[in-house]
């Protein structure tokens, strides 16, 4: 009865030892899982450098040829050294565990910021490609194909540089012109001639590129159904739709790089040149917030003009709104005709923070409905997913509301003020620029030197609210220096408050609701893009969730409880009355 159940799993040790170097890891944060590994962060203890460790339990790798798979993996990982490749450290293994020594990408992956930004704009997308080409271009130089290219394998480190990973499916030429025959590669990515088994080469590269470029600009992939079936279908008859609002030189090079016939595709080399890629407006970097809320491009492209938006979801995205006023600083920058001329990129509409309300209410219910507190057997913990937590969330907050009104800090140290006249500034993390959103909505950008005088009392406020966390609520501490590619940040900001007896719940413009219990300072924190739900407990532990694998594995009655609490309040949200800004109950 029980020949097929597989053996108990071997426990992971806390301290890894490299026989061969005599290193010493310790095991720290669960990272995640996928396919046959754990994924954990590692900090090598002799130089407190922090790794991520791919961990794979010797049980899993009983037959010959998961040993050769796992033995190639590491063989064609380990021989790439780029800038735009995850870099290999070491690979050791134990009795039990093979342990592979990895780069660690703290910003995941582009499927986490595809889920929460769906489509993006043209001049991420460029960046981004213009660095996956360049990785791709020094895989096939030393004639390797990747052949699992896709968002969930595109890993981005803290300066948000892109770096494919996950060679599980990589081969090695042994030379020009061999046709690989083997079946591989992700349903929505996958190349006609692997699916038809005619032999393939670094086309199936160049087709699965052409796949992500659409699904970033599209914000789903040119072939995706509801069966894999149907999806192999409209593959192998390369039946895809470009949208319109596309613009037509990311329309032709995606369909150079979808061509049906892989002699027809670009190589690298002829991507990198395209018109795409070349004429049109480029970041050399982008910031940390373009994670989860679309770039300002306007204040890079016109930047003796003071930049104005629209909330998300509020406007047509293709038609930005800009003020004439002029910001008034000493000596700004002239812009060349190419640069005044061109047209701010048009930011893909996404759902209103309404809708995400909704969505996140719908999400509960399916939740409550699978009686997830009576799950037998509890399987909580299988339910966490690292890679689902969220990107910004309140990390202190004080109420004045009585004079003046809400202030708070975002966990990356943005300050932030509500007033009571629900006009909303925001001080990024470089204690320098200004983010002011009017009552209607219109955002503009200023910096801490040069504002409008009529912002004067408010920017004393802000000091104010800001001197008070940082002696009162928070650990004294320098302001992080700019980078490049802050000037491209747009912040999301607190959208809506109250406080009831029992906590204090507040919605941030990306969507996330946090709900801070008064009593024991535990705090929930639920991202309907990312269906998750966020827990801080009473000893600060962080625990992320995804809500099916919640109602797949079981929950806990307290967070059920906690869960339930939070449902009601999002039908007080979205009750006619509850309008932008500050509500009591």
């Amino acid at each position: 009865m029980n020949s097929n159940k597989p053996a108990e799993p071997e426990v992971i040790p806390d301290i890894l030892l490299d026989p061969g170097t005599k290193k010493r890891y310790v095991r720290g944060k669960f990272l995640g899982k996928g396919g046959f590994a754990k994924c954990y962060e590692l900090t090598d203890s002799a130089t407190n450098m922090i790794y991520a460790g791919k961990i794979v339990s010797k049980q899993l790798l009983q037959k010959p040829h998961q040993k050769d798979k796992m033995a190639q993996e590491i063989s064609i990982h380990r021989s790439l050294v780029h800038k735009h490749v995850v870099g290999f450290h070491s690979f050791f293994e134990d009795s039990n565990f093979v342990f592979i020594v990895l780069e660690l990408c703290k910003r995941r992956s582009l499927m986490e910021l595809h889920k929460r930004r769906k489509a993006i704009t043209e001049p991420e997308a460029r960046c981004f490609m213009h660095q996956l080409l360049l990785g791709v271009k020094h895989l096939h130089e030393n004639k390797i194909i990747h052949r699992d290219l896709k968002l969930g394998n595109l890993f981005l480190n803290e300066s948000m540089e892109l770096k494919i990973g996950d060679f599980g499916l990589a081969t090695k030429l042994d030379f020009d012109g061999e046709r690989k025959k083997t079946l591989c590669g992700t349903p929505n990515y996958i190349a006609p001639e692997v699916l038809c088994k005619k032999g393939h080469s670094y086309e199936v590269d160049i087709w699965s590129m052409g796949c992500i470029l659409y699904t970033l600009l599209v914000g789903h992939p040119p072939f995706e159904t509801q069966s894999l079936k149907d999806t192999y279908t409209k593959i192998k008859k390369n039946e895809f739709h470009v949208p319109s609002r596309i613009g037509p030189l990311a329309r032709t090079l995606i369909i150079k790089m979808l061509q049906a016939d892989p002699i027809s595709r670009p190589t690298v080399d002829q991507c990198l040149d395209d018109d795409f890629m070349t004429q049109g407006y480029m970041p050399s970097r982008l910031p940390l917030s373009c994670l989860t809320m679309p770039p300002r491009f306007d204040a890079r492209l016109n930047n003796s003009l003071i930049a104005v938006r629209r909330p998300l979801g509020e406007i047509n995205r293709d038609s930005p709104i800009i003020s004439n006023e002029m910001q008034g600083v000493k000596g700004e920058p002239v812009i060349s005709p190419a640069t005044a001329d061109t047209p701010f990129p048009a930011v893909p509409s996404g759902p209103s923070p309404q809708q995400l309300l909704r969505d996140l209410q719908q999400q509960l219910y399916k939740l409550f409905t699978s009686k997830p507190n009576e799950k037998v057997p509890f399987l909580m913990d299988e339910a966490e997913d690292p890679a689902a937590i969220p990107m910004v969330w309140v990390s202190k907050w004080v109420d004045y509301s009585d004079k003046y009104g809400f202030g708070y800090q975002l966990s990356d140290d943005t300050i932030g003020v509500i007033f009571n006249d629900l006009t909303k500034l925001l001080l990024h993390v470089d204690g320098k620029a200004i983010q002011y959103v009017e009552r209607d909505g219109i955002e503009k950008y200023h910096t801490l030197e040069c504002y409008p005088p009529q912002l004067e009392k408010k920017m004393k406020l802000l000091a104010y609210f800001r001197s008070y966390m940082q002696e009162n609520l928070i650990k004294a501490g320098g302001s992080v220096p700019p980078r490049e590619g802050d000037e491209l940040i747009r912040l999301p900001f607190l959208r809506q408050w109250f406080r009831t007896s029992r906590a204090v719940v507040m919605h941030l413009t990306n969507g996330t609701l946090q709900v801070n219990y008064f009593r024991d300072h535990v705090k929930i924190i639920l991202c309907p893009l990312m269906g998750a739900v966020s827990v801080i407990d009473e000893d600060k532990n962080f625990r992320t969730f995804r809500l099916t694998s919640l109602a797949q594995y079981g929950c806990s009655n307290d967070l059920l409880q906690r869960l339930e609490y939070v449902r009601e309040k999002i039908s007080f949200l979205l009750a006619p009355k509850s309008q932008n800004g500050i509500r009591a109950k």
